[in-house]
């Protein structure tokens, strides 16, 4: 999980940073999560949100 995220985020990384933060996002789903666990997967959504806000990336 990328552990920060700034308003300096440079988007050069997006491609590389979603697909990492999507497949840790697709091998959580699906799974009975504690609550630790699924604050983890809001933060990776989050993240992602994030990432295709910031750089203008469209599903």
């Amino acid at each position: 999980m990328i552990d920060n995220l700034e308003s300096n985020y440079d988007c050069s990384n997006a491609g590389g940073d979603l697909e990492e933060l999507q497949q840790q996002l697709a091998g959580m789903q699906n799974t009975e999560l504690d609550e630790q666990a699924q604050q983890t997967v809001n933060r990776l959504e989050n993240q992602i949100q994030f990432i295709k806000n910031k750089c203008d990336i469209r599903p």
